[in-house]
């Protein structure tokens, strides 16, 4: 999911892997604001998987609570796509969403090979252009 983003990943020793693996570990550990869920293969482990996170915004008429959804992290290994395992991780997601949150709002960064997917889903383009300014492009 990283690379066909265009992130560079580097090797299993690269060091963001380290801290990932810290972040994760402590958010899973608060399940008001964090979620993941995933999709396990008895021979080959965890084959898919989706996060999502509640970001605290300021309140406004459309969001009076503030708080904001935001899904990540959806993959499926190559040799387990196309069974359906990343809609039923986002579907899982969405719910607890839904269910469990406040959130009113969720967004997500799509990678061509998952648009079609969160269409269908529902998700859009926001009303307003979503624009970043890149630190390490200044």
């Amino acid at each position: 999911m990283l690379e066909a983003m265009g992130a560079p990943v580097g090797d299993a020793t690269a060091p963001w892997r380290a801290a990932a693996l810290d972040w994760f570990a402590r958010s899973l550990s608060d399940p008001q604001t964090f979620a993941a869920f995933v999709i396990e293969d008895a021979e080959h482990g965890i084959v898919s998987n989706a996060s999502g996170l509640c970001d605290r915004h300021a309140p406004g008429p459309g969001n009076p609570g503030g708080l904001r959804g935001h899904v990540f992290n959806i993959s499926t290994v190559p040799h387990a796509r196309g069974r359906g395992f990343a809609r039923d991780c986002l579907n899982t997601l969405l719910r607890w969403f839904a269910d469990d949150t406040t959130v009113s709002v969720v967004d997500l960064n799509a990678t061509p090979g998952g648009e079609r997917l969160y269409r269908t889903l529902g998700f859009a383009p926001p009303r307003h252009p979503a624009l970043q300014l890149r630190r390490d492009q200044m």
